[in-house]
């Protein structure tokens, strides 16, 4: 009885977390992709001059400091300030129905002031969160060292993340247009 129990309730939390991956997942990447972008770029631009990192602790036998100092720009440290958290302050964003059958991520100020479905907009909000995650495990090897080498600049996140990057965008005539993830279309674009 207990092996046969422990089965049901294996099968039945598999069978809700199957469920909710998918009534839960992103439909327009490349929108959701601008919304991290755009969150990404608040940061930067709210970022404060900062001094340099001296990373001279190192003593020689002469008693000279050993090491390097660091621009604070092409930092390591400005990389995990930039990155730390970003996923974490998606969870104030939300779908915004446009129209009928168009949406956008909206950065919500205060969960009070919602007039729509709050307990919809929270699980949006966790949808985008965990979108965050899986974008930043993608690309942030490469997003980290293009920031560092400074080619990450305040009005142009977007391209780099969600063009370049991600490809969950591509650009048609200066607009960012969706991509599908179907096969065949991946399979389309290889050729």
């Amino acid at each position: 009885m207990t092996m046969r129990a422990a089965l049901r309730r294996l099968i039945f939390v598999a069978a809700i977390f199957i469920t909710l991956s998918i009534a839960h997942s992103i439909h327009d990447k490349c929108a959701a992709c601008n919304a991290v972008a755009e969150e990404l770029e608040l940061g930067m631009m709210k970022e404060k001059p900062k001094n340099h990192l001296d990373m001279r602790h190192r003593l020689d036998s002469t008693g000279q400091r050993r090491g390097k100092v660091i621009d604070y720009r092409v930092s390591e440290l400005r990389v995990v300030d930039l990155l730390d958290g970003l996923c974490d302050k998606m969870q104030d964003y939300t779908l915004q129905k446009i129209d009928s059958n168009k949406k956008t991520w909206i950065k919500v100020d205060d969960w009070d002031d919602m007039t729509s479905n709050k307990q919809e907009s929270r699980a949006h909000s966790k949808e985008i969160s965990s979108y965050c995650g899986r974008l930043l495990e993608e690309t942030e090897d490469e997003l980290a060292e293009l920031i560092k080498k400074g080619s990450v600049k305040v009005g142009e996140v977007s391209k780099v993340l969600c063009q370049d990057l991600s490809k969950h965008c591509k650009k048609t005539s200066g607009q960012h247009e969706s991509t599908h993830d179907d096969e065949d279309d991946e399979a389309n674009e290889e050729l």
